[in-house]
Order: C-alpha cells, then structure tokens, then sequence
C-alpha cells in the first residue's frame, strides 16, 4: 500500500494565514511545486520555519480524498535574512510569484528548484539585487518554455527587429514600431539572455537608465503569455505607469 507520508524538501514560494489560524503554504521542491496546509501553525513553532523565502525540510501526510497536503513536521534548512531588506523583497517576491506561475505541481524539474534558489541568493547577496532579478527572470521564464522572439519582428517576421514592442513585450521591426530602438546594450541583453550563461550576463550589467524599458517589456510578455502578476505593483510602478500611458497614446492614435 502506497505511504500517505512524505518528506519533502523546498523553498517557500507563498505563505497565507487562514481566519482559523491554520498557514497554508506552497514549496517549490525538485520534485515540482508542492501545496499543504498546516494546521494551527500560526500558534505554534511551525509559525516562524514556514516564512516566506525560507528553506524547509517537511513531512507531509495526505490522503486520497484530500489534494491539500498536511504539513505534519517542518525543519528549517537555510534562510536569507537580508531578503527581508527593502531593496532587496520586492525583487525576491516577483521571482517567487515567478516561479509559482510558471511551474505545476507534480512536475518534476530539479533545475527549476536550483534556478530558484540561486536566484534568492543572488538577490539576497549580490549588491546589484535588480540586475539579479532581470537576469533570473528572463532565465526562469526560458526554462518554463517561455522565450522572447529576438531573431524576428513579433509582428511581420522582418529580420533583426531593434525596437520595443509596448503590447506584447516582444520586439519589432522598424516598420511596425512607434517606439525609438533599443540601445544596443539593451538590445544584444535580449538578444543573448537565454544563451548566455547567469555569470556571463552577471558580468555584463546594463546602466539604471536602460534598465526601465526592459522592466517593462517583461511585464508585458508574462502578462501576455504567463498572466497577471501582482508584484508589478509593489516593484516597479513608475515603470508600469510609464509603459500605461505608452499603451494609451497608442489606442489613441
């Protein structure tokens, strides 16, 4: 007979108390995403394993009537505390929203679960936690089988498009845009963010004034291709309302 117990270990990617006092929880683990509830843990120790971004080791127990696991036992593995800093908890929150939109439960991808991690290492280490989160974002999106169309206009299929494209967050060709080009960094940034490795785009960060427009381009492509993520709210609202007005002005012409 099949155990109802397991251990698991992961990295929580969202946390929510219930009115009852109960947490509920969802780990990104190699094994896939993985959803439980702990009862009553708000009153007891498991309150403070199961925090948001925290490394935990659990045992679970489920039945075959309940798709909710049951957090039984939970041991805390590692945890970045300086991810709690507010320059750096609005990079570390998109890529946990990142990776619970773009990866299922059941469905087996130790290198997502690696990618996630270093991910939150780097954002919470690295004393560019922005260019972090660009770099992994655009990674952990390839990685689930989401890739920007680079190579030709999104639009019309010309060959080496260079500007942005405010709808779809892809790129377009001279023809189709209303917008001036990329600057060639931002461009060959795009071009190359899937090939190249996470050390050499590391290596290779783009000044703050080119950062904005690719913040936005990201947010239109998850939002088309992915859905709606909340953490644009809280991280880069300036660059949203930039890109609201682009996308008015051009419904109106």
């Amino acid at each position: 007979m099949r155990s109802r117990t397991a251990n698991r270990s992961g990295i929580v990617l969202r946390r929510r108390v219930t009115p009852a006092g109960d947490i509920l929880v969802t780990l990104l683990t190699p094994q896939g995403k993985l959803k439980a509830i702990a009862r009553g843990g708000v009153r007891g120790p498991l309150s403070s394993r199961l925090n948001l971004f925290h490394h935990v080791g659990v045992q679970i127990y489920q039945t075959p009537q309940n798709d909710l696991a049951t957090v039984k036992q939970a041991v805390l593995e590692g945890a970045l505390p300086s991810l709690a800093q507010p320059g750096r908890y609005a990079f570390a929150h998109l890529m946990a929203e990142f990776a619970d939109a773009l990866f299922q439960e059941g469905e087996f991808s130790e290198q997502a679960f690696d990618l996630f991690a270093g991910a939150l290492r780097g954002v919470a280490h690295q004393p560019d936690p922005e260019w972090v989160a660009l770099v992994m974002s655009y990674k952990l999106l390839a990685l689930a089988g989401f890739v920007t169309q680079t190579a030709r206009c999104a639009r019309c299929g010309a060959p080496e498009p260079e500007h942005p494209d405010p709808l779809g967050g892809q790129v377009l060709c001279r023809a189709c845009a209303a917008l001036p080009p990329y600057p060639p960094e931002s461009l060959a940034f795009l071009q190359g963010a899937v090939r190249r490795t996470v050390r050499e785009s590391m290596a290779q960060p783009l000044p703050a004034d080119q950062r904005p427009a690719l913040w936005r381009a990201l947010e239109r492509f998850v939002t088309v291709q992915v859905g709606n993520v909340q953490s644009w709210r809280q991280l880069v609202p300036t660059a949203v309302s930039a890109m609201q007005d682009t996308l008015r002005t051009s419904d109106v012409a």
